[in-house]
C-alpha cells in the first residue's frame, strides 16, 4: 500500500488551490471545476468541492472544521520560505522558530483554516 494523496474539501476550490501554488510554487492540474491536485515530488494535495463527496451525506467532511490535522512541508529554508509567503499569509501561528527536538518550523492557517507547517531538519 502507498500514500497517495491527502485531499483538502472546500467551498471555494479556485481560492485554495490558488493558495497551495502559492506555498508550494507548483501549478495545479484542474481536472473538473470542482476538483484539482497539486503534485510534488513525494506526494498530491487534492482539492475537492463540497460536490465531491455529496454521496456520503450527513458523514461528508465539512470544510473548515478542521482541528485535527497538520499538512507538513519539508523544505530547505524555513525562513526564506516564510518570507516568501508572509504578504499572502492571514493567520499566522508560529513564526520561524527553532523546535526543541531541532527542526525548524512555522505554521500558518490556510484559507480554509487548516493548519500548516513548513519545517527543515537540523543539519546533521
Amino acid at each position: 500500500m502507498d500514500f497517495a494523496s491527502i485531499r483538502i474539501i472546500t467551498h471555494d476550490v479556485e481560492r485554495l488551490t490558488r493558495f497551495y501554488e502559492t506555498v508550494t510554487g507548483t501549478s495545479a492540474t484542474r481536472r473538473a471545476p470542482v476538483f484539482a491536485e497539486i503534485r510534488t515530488g513525494t506526494g498530491v494535495i487534492a482539492i475537492g468541492s463540497t460536490a465531491t463527496v455529496t454521496m456520503l451525506g450527513d458523514h461528508a467532511p465539512m470544510p473548515g472544521s478542521n482541528d485535527s490535522l497538520i499538512i507538513e512541508f519539508l523544505v530547505t529554508d524555513v525562513d526564506a520560505d516564510f518570507a516568501r509567503l508572509r504578504a499572502a499569509l492571514e493567520d499566522v501561528v508560529l513564526e520561524p522558530t527553532t523546535m526543541p527536538w531541532g527542526n525548524r518550523s512555522t505554521l500558518f492557517r490556510d484559507p480554509d483554516g487548516n493548519l500548516v507547517n513548513l519545517f527543515s531538519r537540523p543539519a546533521n
